[in-house]
């Protein structure tokens, strides 16, 4: 059986911008609902070759990837397989670029901060669900592709790791990278 956790392309999202801590809401909403820019990877556009079927996130980025790969057909998309998103702040006014209010978010949430969204440990939890969908539909068509996001892929794979799968300890971080888990 193959399970592979492909990171979706590069959204349609401008990062470079200062933004205040409370405006979280509005670009969590516009993050979500981005597409992606960009193409495939010659090598990730392979991946089509080797899996019977696609499954994705409910979201644009991820759904628009697995079109851009040249899937037919999206066998199984669910919100199951969504990003772990940031926590954010009702009302802050201090202002900061975009990426250090992410990077200072998701440390946040490291360390148990989860305001607005799932907790670590619930998205955790979500991890192993997503994991033990992706085994089941091995066990039924052989082989998975999960057009997926950064952190939930990560989460993924650790779990997969756990349960004797065979594959990187990291399935990628970068736009279009990917991690192939396999067990007889």
């Amino acid at each position: 059986m193959r399970i592979t956790l492909l990171r979706h392309g590069k959204p349609d999202f401008d990062w470079e911008r200062n933004v205040s801590g409370s405006e979280f809401k509005r670009l969590e909403s516009a993050y979500d609902l981005a597409g992606i820019v960009g193409s495939p990877t010659a090598e990730s556009r392979k991946l089509l070759d080797f899996h019977e079927v696609i499954v994705c996130s409910d979201l644009p980025r991820s759904i628009q990837s697995a079109k851009a790969l040249g899937a037919g057909e999206i066998h199984y998309s669910s919100a199951l397989f969504r990003e772990m998103n940031l926590p954010y702040f009702d009302r802050e006014p201090i202002t900061l670029p975009l990426r250090l209010w992410a990077l200072v978010l998701r440390t946040l949430w490291f360390m148990g901060f989860s305001k607005n969204t799932e907790s670590i440990f619930t998205a955790r939890g979500r991890a192993k669900v997503a994991a033990r969908t992706l085994v089941e539909l091995a066990g039924e068509h052989e082989s998975v592709l999960l057009v997926g996001h950064g952190f939930l892929n990560h989460y993924v794979a650790k779990e997969l790791l756990a349960q004797d799968w065979v594959g990187p300890s990291s399935p990628g971080r970068k736009y279009w990278e990917y991690g192939t888990y396999e067990r007889a």
